[in-house]
């Protein structure tokens, strides 16, 4: 279903972002990242008391690529 849409601002766009405005079947982006954090990083909120006596993350990772991205129009998907 169609919709207006009034004035938009765009400030930034980052290189895998999408900026899409109207109709769409399919929305792709083709970057892919990898985050390692330790036990209580991701925690967010007021008052927060964690306690993590001893805490290690394992960073190890033997493959050489985890996400093998194809973007829609080298896989002819345009």
């Amino acid at each position: 279903m169609p919709a207006i849409v009034g004035a938009i601002k765009i400030v930034s766009v980052g290189t895998g972002s999408i900026v899409h405005v109207g109709d769409s079947i399919q929305l792709a982006p083709s970057v892919t990242a990898k985050t390692f954090a330790g036990a209580g990083s991701f925690n967010t909120g007021d008052n927060l008391r964690v306690c993590n006596m001893v805490s290690t993350t394992n960073t190890y990772d033997n493959d050489i690529a985890d996400s093998n991205v194809v973007s829609a129009d080298k896989a002819g998907v345009v």
